[in-house]
């Protein structure tokens, strides 16, 4: 018999990241859909930018499919380092050109890296393959 047993603190350390995991999977489900669907709103948003329609396509696709990955156990970090250059742009975006608060964007960024994080040996192995 085995007394090998996961320690209860990182237990809940990936209970909490799958948690955290499943939350930023809704968001950016949601915040992708809304782009694609073309609320006015966004089609305003996206006019200002000035780079046309198919940059909010772009956007929104690129958020869906991060979240899909989110939700894949082997592909979590490579959903999340696609969601941080989203949020990247998104802060400079609100900083420079639309205006308004970046602190939703660095939220998300944030929640982001701390998935990136805890996946930082798949995203080395996934790295080493290229």
């Amino acid at each position: 018999m085995s007394d090998v047993a996961v320690p209860a603190g990182r237990h809940w350390t990936h209970v909490g990241v799958w948690i955290v995991r499943g939350l930023l999977a809704l968001v950016f489900l949601g915040a992708g859909g809304v782009k694609l669907f073309g609320l006015p709103m966004m089609l305003e948003e996206f006019h200002h930018i000035g780079l046309g329609q198919w940059f909010r396509y772009l956007t929104g696709s690129l958020e869906i499919i991060g979240a899909i990955l989110l939700l894949l156990p082997r592909k979590a970090g490579l959903g999340a380092l696609l969601l941080i250059c989203i949020m990247i742009g998104a802060m400079i975006t609100h900083l420079f050109v639309i205006g308004g608060s970046p602190v939703p964007a660095i939220v998300l960024l944030a929640l982001n890296a701390l998935v990136a994080y805890s996946e930082r040996e798949e995203i080395a192995s996934l790295a080493k393959a290229f």
